[in-house]
């Protein structure tokens, strides 16, 4: 194995918004990593925006438990179960009023977001 393709756990990066931590584990600055991987933990009662990917994202829940909002659906989640969230789809996540959420996630490096309802796209820092 060549240690060119090993990311130590002091590599990693903390991205903090007013709803969640995303710690980075993978992702191409951080060793080449054609995807991004990352863990997302919410507080209790944190609520995402209402936003979507231009890439599909597979969602991992470790801890805790969320509702989440899929193109006008919802459905709760919990530890075990995995979402995988189709590009193009609008989405929100809502951790658990008690618990909180973590997951484990796993999108396309570079993947562009855009929050609804603006024509601006943003490309996520724990994504690239």
């Amino acid at each position: 194995m060549s240690v060119d393709h090993l990311i130590r756990r002091s590599d990693r990066r903390r991205s903090e918004t007013p709803n969640a931590v995303m710690t980075t584990f993978a992702s191409p600055s951080q060793g080449g990593a054609g995807h991004a991987m990352w863990r997302v933990d919410m507080a209790p009662g944190a609520r995402g925006p209402l936003h979507s990917f231009d890439a599909e994202q597979i969602w991992a829940v470790v801890e805790g438990g969320a509702t989440v909002e899929l193109d006008g659906a919802s459905f709760a989640v919990e530890p075990g179960d995995t979402v995988v969230l189709p590009a193009g789809t609008t989405r929100r996540i809502n951790a658990d009023t008690d618990h909180g959420f973590a997951a484990i996630v796993s999108a396309p490096a570079g993947a562009e977001a855009r929050v609804d309802g603006s024509p601006d796209t943003v490309v996520p820092p724990w994504t690239i």
